[in-house]
């Protein structure tokens, strides 16, 4: 019977990062990352050692550790994730953060809407920190915003969820603030292979990634109050892109925030008068 310091020793001869390994394992037993390390050397039993190996096969083939364990922290939060929706990624906390230090500029009760919500984590990571705010919601799939509503509920966070494309539901509503991480990868980018587990709807916009938010640059203005910001997250290198995009429209106050790793993850802007 193999035990839990066995399990792990089988990760690493498997290449898998000690991090995932441990997510996994301690998913596995219930179990904490400092149960695992003090008890290494507990027993699995026949049950749990043949789901391991199924999950180090599925690892090795870049399956999210997330869709292995159902479940994903984000922002303080412990989400249910499934294939239906993005793995939350830590980088988005970028836009959250922004998001929370606009909220706070602003009179308590404002509205804000998350455009291409997937697992409804941005969204409620804003309501969870700003209980008073007026938190709506868009996705455009219809099972992963089954996802996002579970969570919502779960977590007895109150989020208005809305199934459609964009600012399709939202007809003749205004908000002080818009926030999105819509897809922004470039069709056919060489970095795909390595994400084919997650939707690529969520993934993919156009041939050089920037589709989505092209439309949402366009059509946001429409639908925010005097005042109003914009929040976009974008990939690595897209920032130029995006603030061009941005003051060609005549947006305000364009300006970039940087993710954990120093690379302007996100832009902003305020609504043109």
């Amino acid at each position: 019977m193999s035990t839990v310091a066995e399990a792990l020793r089988q990760a690493r001869a498997q290449g898998l990062d000690r991090a995932d390994a441990m997510a996994l394992l301690g998913a596995l037993l219930a179990r904490s990352r400092t149960w695992l390390l003090t008890h290494d050397d507990a027993p699995l039993d026949d049950a749990q050692q043949a789901r391991w190996q199924d999950w180090l096969a599925r690892r090795r083939d870049d399956v999210p550790v997330a869709y292995l364990t159902g479940q994903h922290e984000f922002h303080g939060l412990m989400l249910a994730v499934t294939p239906d929706v993005l793995d939350p990624r830590p980088d988005t906390e970028t836009l959250v953060d922004w998001a929370l230090d606009v909220l706070d500029a602003l009179p308590p009760g404002r509205a804000l809407v998350d455009l291409g919500t997937g697992s409804g984590a941005v969204a409620l990571a804003l309501k969870s920190r700003r209980p008073d705010a007026q938190v709506s919601a868009v996705d455009l799939s219809p099972a992963a915003l089954a996802v996002a509503r579970g969570n919502g509920e779960r977590l007895g966070l109150a989020v208005n969820w809305h199934e459609g494309a964009w600012f399709a539901p939202l007809a003749g509503r205004r908000f002080d603030l818009i926030v999105s991480n819509p897809p922004y990868i470039a069709e056919g980018d060489a970095h795909l292979p390595a994400l084919r587990h997650e939707p690529l709807l969520a993934l993919t916009s156009g041939a050089d990634g920037l589709d989505a938010i092209r439309q949402i640059v366009a059509d946001a203005p429409a639908h925010l109050a005097p005042g109003g910001w914009l929040l976009l997250e974008h990939g690595h290198d897209q920032a130029d892109a995006v603030a061009a995009l941005l003051h060609a429209a005549g947006w305000q106050a364009v300006a970039h925030r940087q993710d954990l790793a120093g690379h302007r993850r996100c832009t902003g802007a305020r609504r043109p008068d």
